[in-house]
C-alpha cells in the first residue's frame, strides 16, 4: 500500500506541475486565469492528497465512517475543486490528444450520471467493498481512481468549461442535482438502517477501537447523507443565483438590441448568456447600424 501511496503522491506532483505550465504559458499569452482558478485547483490536489496518503487511509481500513470520509473527499469535494480550477484553454492542450477526446464525452449529463451511479453501487457490493479495502492495494487505487473520475464527471456536467447539450438548463440542472442526490441517499438509509453489519471484514477492527458494527456502519450513513444534503443545498442555491443573473442578463441583452433597432430573438439572447457570451453578442450588436 505504501508504494500506491507514493505513486499517488507522485502523480499529484505531476499533475500540479503540468497546470502550473499550462497556467504560465495562458498568462504569457495574454489569457491568465484568475487567481480563484488557480486556488481551487491546487486545493482540490491538497484535499485528494489527504484522502489517499494521509493517516485516513489508514483509519479507512478499519472503519467503515473512515473509509466514507474518504470517499466523499475523492468524488465530491476534491473533483469540485479540481473541475473549478479547469478552463477550455487549460483542457485546450489534452483535448487535442485524439486518445483523450473521450474526456468530452464526461461533460454530458446522462454519461456522467450513469457512470457515478454505476460506480457508486458497484464498490459497495460487499465483496468488493471488502476485497478493494483488505484483499488487494491495486483493486483499492482503481477502486479511489473510479470514484474521482466519477466525481470528475458529475462536476464537468454542473459547472465545467467541456460544452453541454442545448436541452441541459438551469431546470434541467437542477432535476440532474436532485436524481444525483437522490441515488446516493438510497445507499446511505441502507447503511444506515441494515440491522446487520453490511461488511463484516470490518468487525474486527472495529472490535479493537471499541466500537459497534452497526453504530460504525450507522454513522458512515449520516456522513453520507449531512454531506450530500450539504452540496445539494449549496449547488441548488448556486443554480437558483444563476438562473437569476442569467435572465437579468438575457432581459438585458434583448432591451440593448431593442433600443439599437436590431432584432433579436429571446432563444438566441438566452444560449449567449448561458454560453457566457453576451458581451461578444452586445459588441455585435452594438456594431450594428442602427
Amino acid at each position: 500500500m505504501a508504494a500506491l501511496e507514493a505513486f499517488g503522491a507522485i502523480g499529484l506532483c505531476v499533475a500540479g506541475i503540468a497546470y502550473a505550465v499550462r497556467a504560465t504559458r495562458l498568462a504569457g499569452a495574454g489569457r491568465p486565469l484568475p487567481s480563484w482558478r488557480l486556488a481551487c485547483f491546487a486545493a482540490g490536489l491538497v484535499v485528494l492528497g489527504i484522502a489517499i496518503a494521509s493517516p485516513l487511509e489508514a483509519l479507512a481500513e478499519e472503519l467503515i465512517v473512515g473509509h466514507m470520509v474518504q470517499h466523499l473527499l475523492i468524488i465530491d469535494i476534491a473533483a469540485l475543486l479540481i473541475v473549478l480550477g479547469l478552463t477550455g484553454p487549460m483542457l485546450q492542450p489534452l483535448l487535442a490528444i485524439r486518445w483523450l477526446r473521450w474526456i468530452r464525452a464526461l461533460a454530458h449529463p446522462v454519461v456522467s450520471f450513469s457512470l457515478w451511479a454505476a460506480i457508486l453501487y458497484l464498490w459497495h457490493v460487499p465483496a468488493l467493498y471488502q476485497a478493494a479495502t483488505f484483499d488487494s492495494p491495486l483493486l483499492h487505487a482503481v477502486e479511489h481512481a473510479s470514484f474521482f473520475f466519477a466525481g470528475i464527471g458529475i462536476w464537468l456536467s454542473l459547472v465545467g468549461p467541456l460544452p453541454k447539450p442545448a436541452w441541459f438548463g438551469t431546470g434541467a440542472k437542477v432535476v440532474y442535482v436532485i436524481a444525483v442526490r437522490l441515488v446516493g441517499t438510497v445507499l446511505a438509509n441502507v447503511l444506515m438502517w441494515s440491522g446487520t453489519p453490511i461488511y463484516p471484514d470490518y468487525e474486527p477492527f472495529q472490535i479493537a477501537r471499541g466500537v459497534d458494527p452497526l453504530a460504525d456502519q450507522g454513522w458512515a450513513g449520516i456522513v453520507m447523507m449531512f454531506e450530500s444534503t450539504a452540496v445539494t443545498v449549496a449547488v441548488l442555491t448556486w443554480l437558483f443565483l444563476l438562473w437569476a443573473r442569467q435572465d437579468i442578463e438575457r432581459q438585458e441583452l434583448l432591451d440593448y438590441a431593442a433600443d439599437r433597432g436590431v432584432e433579436l430573438e429571446p432563444d438566441r439572447a438566452g444560449r449567449a448568456v448561458a454560453a457566457g457570451q453576451a458581451e461578444r453578442l452586445r459588441e455585435r450588436i452594438g456594431s450594428t447600424e442602427p
